[in-house]
């Protein structure tokens, strides 16, 4: 029998986020009848052997022998499954606990919803501009280079309430298998970067709609990429010459060779620019980071006892909260905190609600697991 929903991760050194990830999808696919695959792109983390140990029984794992890349790597577990919609998502992700089936009544009422995306929050609660997005078409490529951004981001729409959009985030991407099978899978001319705009454009190409509905996750926004990487950058404005030649190739020269400068500006600029700081730094020119973290520990009396013992044993600067406490009132937060919330006690909607709903200033947000007694952040991993 087919099932309703496959849920694809593509993993690579993020063996925590990654679980976090999977255990959050498990409370929001409760009542859905689904499957988990996680594709691993030769991680060396021991992410198999830990998913393996951690996840028993309800993920599949495919373990790739090299790096394949994100289209490749999800497309093996696309052709593995038969079922009606297929997710992609990233592995440095949380949902809500609706989310899922927010998203699937949605797309069960709107028979021409080829894919749809989610309202992102960035790691201190925020919205993230990327959960709705036009087609970078030559005009408005060139605005957002010059920095005007504002049709690139659809800023126009509401956040809260269901809007139709150009191109669907890969860090969440539900997919109908039916669209899928008439346009085809994702390129595989892409590495990584550029596959989810490519694979919304063919999507809207062939006669269907990409929606953004206002369903909650958070994004700690490629925490397996090493963004200060030469890699990085090649990898990104490659995808970005990739698209641009499939798509706008048949474009005048008035129009293309513009572009395409600009495209191989800006990735030189951003290789002088990552050049620059390393130089400094290997000046010992670098600006000092003098600012601790304060780490605020929010939940249960057996998540605080953990905690307390987790601040003194790695030297934390650390303040802890109990439940009740923390609900009688609205606490202000310094720059350099980060709230961290107990998952046992939180559901993963109510820390985003909570993180989001912050005046002032926002700290970021942390989790921790009191099963597998590790605090997880945008920055580090603690156990």
């Amino acid at each position: 029998m087919m099932k309703e929903l496959t849920i694809v991760i593509v993993s690579y050194n993020v063996r925590h986020y990654l679980e976090q990830c999977i255990v959050s999808v498990q409370r929001a696919a409760k009542d859905i009848d689904h499957e988990i695959y996680v594709v691993d792109n030769h991680s060396h983390d021991d992410t198999v052997a830990f998913l393996q140990k951690r996840f028993p029984t309800g993920v599949t794992v495919i373990e790739n022998l090299h790096n394949e890349g994100f289209a490749r790597a999800n497309n093996l577990a696309i052709r593995q499954s038969s079922s009606e919609y297929v997710l992609l998502l990233n592995p440095d992700t949380f949902l809500s606990e609706d989310c899922l089936s927010t998203v699937l009544s949605f797309m069960d009422q709107h028979p021409q919803a080829g894919g749809v995306g989610v309202r992102m929050h960035n790691c201190d609660g925020s919205l993230a501009r990327e959960s709705r997005r036009g087609l970078p078409t030559p005009w408005v490529s060139m605005l957002k280079m010059l920095g005007f951004k504002r049709r690139y981001y659809m800023s126009h729409l509401s956040w809260d309430a269901a809007g139709r959009i150009d191109v669907v985030s890969g860090a969440f991407c539900m997919l109908r298998r039916t669209a899928l099978d008439q346009i085809g899978l994702l390129d595989e001319d892409f590495f990584m970067y550029g596959e989810d705009i490519d694979l919304s454009y063919r999507l809207l190409k062939g006669g269907y709609e990409n929606w953004y509905v206002p369903a909650d996750i958070l994004h700690y926004k490629g925490e397996s990429t090493q963004k200060t990487s030469y890699r990085y950058v090649h990898v990104f404005y490659q995808a970005m010459l990739i698209f641009f030649r499939k798509h706008y190739s048949h474009q005048t020269l008035f129009v293309t060779v513009p572009i395409k400068l600009a495209i191989y500006a800006r990735a030189f600029l951003a290789l002088v620019q990552m050049q620059y700081r390393r130089l400094r730094s290997s000046l010992g020119m670098r600006k000092r980071d003098t600012s601790e973290t304060n780490y605020v520990f929010v939940g249960s009396d057996t998540m605080l006892q953990q905690c307390r013992e987790l601040a003194r044993r790695r030297g934390l600067k650390a303040t802890f909260i109990g439940m009740q406490a923390f609900a009688d009132r609205q606490p202000q937060y310094q720059p350099a905190t980060c709230l961290v919330y107990d998952t046992s006690s939180f559901s993963y909607q109510q820390i985003i609600s909570c993180s989001y709903a912050q005046q002032g200033y926002r700290p970021l947000i942390g989790t921790y697991s009191c099963q597998s007694q590790t605090l997880i952040t945008p920055k580090e991993i603690i156990r």
